[in-house]
């Protein structure tokens, strides 16, 4: 084929000229860079203050802890990300693009985080007194790998440029299939070791927790505009059974990279509430009815089985095993699933909210009253019903601690695995869902409810199997949340104020991680939880600071974290999605271009 000079033109801004051809000032930024991210990386092996009083201990030559960890990491992403872009040998699939985009956003990682590890200990300690030499180090390098990073060209101008994708992320081939089960694999343990040591910091500790957060946010925002999300969801959609199998391997490891079974019992009340959250996917994600309601079925799961579990606060005084007692959980939200649904999924938008929203406060007000003084004594009233006995399965006592391996699996480890195959159930179970006819009725009602019904779509029997599903699954998951917890209360079933789940903060996950994928709303249920769970000087302005996340998320990426491909082109241009010849967006799968 013949080619013009066109084509061998590089893309403005991409560096994909030789490096010795380089200008002379993008030469000397791209060497800022790389001096900046090297300080910052040695600048974690020195002493950043003179007491032991600030969190980390960072006292300590030669030993990087707490906040210095979180800036070796930092500093070493720039570095990586400054050298593939000088056409380093081997890190060309780092940045294909050679864009200066994700090293500006590693520079920025870099930067953030120096700087307020600076800060606070200044703010602590009282006074820049208490800095020691490593401190100043990292600070003035991360300044000046941020500065050499401005000083890169750009795709486009203003600050946006700095912030979005670059405009031509070459489509390198794939690796061999063995070794793109490898990238997953490896991907996979990556995932566990940043979510096994952000979980594992101290409660008491929300400064490290902090930089934690910046150096995540701002890694995987230089990830993305490299392109590399992109190519990895490729790949999980050429090995979707694979990158499952090693999804659910990294999680069963979890339990064994905590000394404390505290971490454990975060772990599994993520999981429950990510549980919950992919059930209310199912009506809001998948077929678009608003359900603010929605934890009032795991309320409904949670007392059922409260009421069998043998608990002496019991009204009714049965003992059933857990496998009857989680079918009469599920059975029982079930129940109310189709006697809510049912005389009111006729309505729509607002009105199905509103009915919706006033179930569930009639469901804690009538918990809340059936004390047999306001009303029937079912439910102990506000006292609920506690002491509820730790699961027995087979001989294998869920309340004991067992060794296995040379490992401690401590109680809230062992509700963690048991979570934990539920919630591949309940992930089984909304994929096998999403796929089937009932799943594309469901978003043929999302899209335009009067038109699937012209089609011959029964639109209330198809939105009733919506939520009655939802309605199951969140019972399931209350059967496991009432022994995890020893005991069940009307107090966590309400719309908004209680620590989540509440309808507000189930709704919120689905919403933030992404409508009508999987990994949405676990992701979602993850930072909803863990963010207030660590950073406890929030606890008095929690709602206010959730509000500003909603509101910046909803400006900047509506569709999402983790966006469903269909609604990721809704709510953008094609032309502000790498969109290739064909119309498809880069690394789409299983969307076609009729859809696109």
């Amino acid at each position: 084929m013949t080619t013009t000079a066109a084509q061998h033109t590089p893309a403005p801004g991409t560096g994909s000229q030789r490096p010795g051809a380089l200008p002379l000032p993008e030469r000397a930024a791209e060497a800022l860079v790389l001096v900046g991210g090297l300080g910052t990386v040695v600048s974690a092996f020195m002493s950043w203050t003179w007491t032991s009083d600030f969190p980390g201990d960072l006292t300590v030559y030669g030993y990087p802890a707490g906040l210095q960890i979180i800036t070796l990491v930092a500093g070493a992403l720039t570095v990586l990300f400054g050298l593939a872009r000088r056409h380093t040998r081997g890190l060309g699939w780092l940045n294909p693009a050679r864009s200066a985009n994700p090293v500006f956003l590693a520079a920025l990682a870099a930067f953030t985080v120096t700087w307020f590890s600076a800060l606070a200990i200044a703010i602590d300690l009282g006074g820049l007194v208490n800095l020691d030499p490593g401190a100043y180090v990292a600070a003035v390098a991360g300044l000046i790998a941020l500065l050499g990073a401005l000083g890169l060209p750009h795709e486009n101008t203003g600050v946006k440029a700095y912030f979005t994708k670059a405009d031509h992320i070459p489509r390198a081939a794939l690796p061999a299939p063995w070794a793109q089960r490898v990238i997953i694999t490896l991907c996979a343990a990556l995932a566990l070791v940043a979510f096994s040591y952000g979980i594992g910091i101290d409660d008491d500790d929300s400064e490290t927790f902090i930089g934690f957060a910046l150096l995540v946010i701002f890694a995987a925002w230089a990830l993305n505009a490299a392109g590399l999300f992109e190519r990895f969801s490729e790949l999980n959609g050429r090995h979707k059974g694979f990158a499952t199998g090693m999804a659910f391997l990294a999680a069963v490891a979890f339990p064994f990279t905590q000394a404390d079974d505290h971490n454990a019992n975060l772990g599994v009340n993520i999981l429950i509430f990510g549980t919950v959250a992919l059930g209310l996917n199912i009506v809001v994600g998948l077929t678009g009815l608003l359900d603010l309601g929605y934890v009032a079925f795991l309320g409904v799961g949670a007392y059922a089985a409260a009421l069998v579990s043998g608990s002496q606060y019991s009204s009714i005084h049965i003992q059933f095993p857990f496998w009857a007692a989680a079918l009469t959980g599920m059975a029982a939200s079930l129940v109310f699933g189709v006697l809510i649904g049912a005389p009111t999924l006729r309505l729509r938008g607002d009105y199905l909210a509103i009915v919706t929203l006033g179930f569930g406060e009639i469901f804690r007000i009538a918990v809340n009253n059936l004390d047999g003084s306001s009303g029937p004594d079912v439910t102990n009233g506000p006292n609920g019903i506690s002491n509820i006995p730790d699961l027995n399965l087979f001989g294998f006592d869920f309340g004991n601690a067992h060794d296995l391996g040379g490992f401690t699996i401590g109680r809230f480890a062992n509700y963690f695995f048991l979570m934990l195959l539920f919630t591949a159930i309940v992930v089984f179970v909304f994929k096998r869902a999403a796929d089937s006819r009932i799943g594309r009725s469901w978003v043929a009602i999302r899209e335009d409810e009067t038109a699937a019904t012209a089609m011959g779509i029964n639109g209330f029997r198809v939105k009733l199997i919506a939520f009655a599903l939802g309605a199951t699954l969140a019972g399931l998951a209350g059967t496991v949340s009432a022994h995890v917890t020893y005991s069940v209360v009307p107090t966590p079933y309400q719309f908004a104020g209680a620590a989540p789940p509440n309808s507000a903060f189930l709704l919120a996950a689905v919403v933030l991680g992404g409508m009508g994928t999987v990994g949405g709303p676990i992701l979602g249920a993850v930072l909803l939880y863990l963010i207030p769970e660590k950073l406890g000087f929030l606890q008095n302005y929690e709602l206010l600071a959730f509000g500003i996340a909603l509101i910046l998320l909803m400006r900047f990426r509506p569709e999402g974290i983790i966006p469903n491909r269909r609604r990721q082109l809704e709510f953008h241009e094609t032309g502000q999605l790498d969109v290739p010849e064909d119309g498809l967006p880069a690394g789409t799968v299983g969307v076609t271009k009729a859809e696109a």
